[in-house]
């Protein structure tokens, strides 16, 4: 291998080479190799590689170097797919302890709800069994062309199934989804995506079709958020509050902080319900039938960020600077609410991303950090450096590319008119499938941003030798602000829980509307005709 003439001292010129040399590992080398078993941890590893080599080094000294950092890099990668698979682990533990808590709480209510626990148990079971002959199909599926929406979606107990119980629990309100194509039922089923037919393939087009929500029972409990610090917002919920308790008896919970306005201007709403502490928010999803929320899409990006798990409807009234996620006008919110508390309306499955932080100089995985769950972007950014960011990126353990500008943002579909549109990237209709993979001022006249299929899982290394550029940040939704040092990953794929959002009219029709009235797309003069 040539080594540079230096004019420095023979520890530097050693020095030198040995990044020239490990700057000359391609990110292809990032894979699993026998040598695995030769080595007990990647600290190892790293204190071999870290170790000055001697005067008169040969060629096989670089070589050797290479191979442990190509094993450094191995063992990198078996930790994030530990970590990764550590944090489902730790998702299912979560839903198994809510759902045990929840039982326990029904047998401390009475021999009525414990009758109930049984009938459910006896349920599930027959859930279980169904599933596996049918594991092809989606959890949110069940029937022929309607869609049980998982946990917050899914309450199939009737009026009769109910005990009377005054001031002890109430119901969460059930209801089902159904695929409708021009406000009509689809005739087709739900996973009829692609059929064959005397040897043709043809596909059900899907994605063209709109999700209808059909209440089965009347919602009984609302969550309303509000946009603080707003004088009109705090008045139309004063109001909003009033009308749903006097017209329609409908209990509401709101933020602590609203509570408090709300006692401040009358006592007359001590009705109103609310939290003590962070762990009540846990088991909200589960007390909620719909969720109000007064602003713009902040405000609807803090009510997705309050539930981490299943996300009740959202009906979003329009009250901010820009409204691509908030199609309803205040003015009009009880004719709105009454269309909507009586059903059937037109919702959008948002998607969001699942993110998780696995650190390089982490011990076990439990140091590892996540899941985050984002519904616009995550951003990975060079932070307060005037150095251009280095970022390798990888898709199902496939190398994608290596980005060196300013940073690089993946974003969800819904995200495609935030920071995502500024960095040059497309406007994608939410019910499009997929996630963004857009750089900022990348340092290259053809890198041009990607849509990706949402069932990848995409994992942003910054590498052990980018000493240059150092650390890099990460941001979710603008937001949790994380340091990312040489060696640590973030892996993000899609989230199994969507936010549902009400739609005024249509998917389509809002996100046309949106894009007009927010961005004046595409607004000029028109050309006068030729004389």
């Amino acid at each position: 291998m040539h080594k540079r003439e230096n004019p420095m001292s023979p520890s530097n010129s050693t020095s030198t080479n040995v990044l020239t040399a490990n700057a000359s590992v391609s990110p292809e080398e990032n894979g699993l190799i026998d040598s695995l078993s030769l080595l007990s941890s990647e600290k190892t590893v790293q204190e071999l590689i870290q170790q000055p080599l001697v005067h008169g080094n040969d060629d096989h000294l670089f070589e050797f170097s290479e191979a442990l950092r190509t094993v450094a890099k191995a063992l990198r990668r078996v930790t994030e797919v530990k970590a990764s698979a550590q944090a489902e682990a730790c998702e299912w533990k979560r839903k198994y302890e809510l759902e045990r808590a929840r039982n326990l709480l029904l047998e401390q209510k009475g021999g009525c709800f414990s009758e109930l626990n049984v009938e459910r148990a006896g349920n599930s079971v027959n859930k279980t069994e169904s599933s596996d002959e049918n594991s092809d199909q989606c959890e949110l599926c069940s029937g022929k062309d309607d869609i049980c929406a998982h946990e917050v979606l899914r309450d199939g107990e009737t009026d009769s199934d109910s005990c009377a119980v005054p001031n002890k629990m109430t119901r969460k309100a059930s209801f089902k989804l159904s695929w409708c194509f021009k406000g009509e039922k689809s005739d087709r089923h739900k996973h009829d995506i692609v059929s064959f037919g005397k040897g043709n393939i043809t596909t059900a087009e899907r994605s063209s079709k709109q999700i209808s929500l059909k209440w089965e029972s009347p919602p009984q409990t609302v969550l309303i958020l509000t946009k603080p610090n707003s004088a009109s917002v705090r008045l139309l919920c004063l109001e909003m509050v009033r009308w749903l308790k006097e017209q329609k008896k409908i209990n509401i919970f709101v933020e602590p902080r609203v509570k408090a306005e709300l006692l401040t201007e009358s006592s007359y709403y001590s009705f109103v319900q609310t939290w003590i502490d962070e762990n009540y928010l846990l088991l909200l999803h589960t007390k909620v039938d719909l969720i109000i929320t007064l602003g713009g899409d902040g405000t609807v990006l803090w009510a997705a960020s309050m539930f981490k798990g299943p996300v009740p409807p959202i009906v979003p009234f329009s009250l901010g600077s820009l409204g691509f996620m908030t199609p309803f006008y205040s003015e009009h919110y009880r004719e709105n609410l009454n269309a909507i508390l009586l059903g059937p309306i037109s919702i959008t499955l948002r998607h969001r991303l699942q993110c998780h932080i696995v650190r390089d100089a982490a011990k076990s995985e439990y140091e590892n950090e996540g899941p985050m769950l984002v519904l616009n972007e995550v951003t990975i950014d060079r932070g307060i450096s005037s150095f251009l960011t280095n970022l390798e990126c990888y898709c199902d353990n496939s190398f994608v590319t290596r980005v060196q500008g300013d940073g690089l943002i993946l974003s969800t579909t819904s995200g495609s008119t935030a920071y995502s549109l500024a960095a040059g990237g497309s406007m994608v209709h939410h019910q499009v499938p997929g996630i963004l993979f857009t750089p900022i001022c990348p340092h290259s006249l053809s890198f041009r941003p990607l849509i990706l299929p949402e069932h990848v899982t995409l994992r942003v290394v910054v590498p052990l030798n980018s000493s240059r550029s150092g650390h890099a940040w990460v941001s979710f939704d603008g937001k949790n602000r994380k340091q990312l040092a040489p060696g640590d990953a973030l892996v993000c794929s899609m989230a199994p829980w969507p936010v549902p959002t009400a739609c005024q009219i249509d998917s389509t029709s809002d996100f046309l509307r949106s894009i007009h009235d927010g961005l004046h797309w595409n607004i000029r003069k028109t050309q006068s005709p030729q004389s």
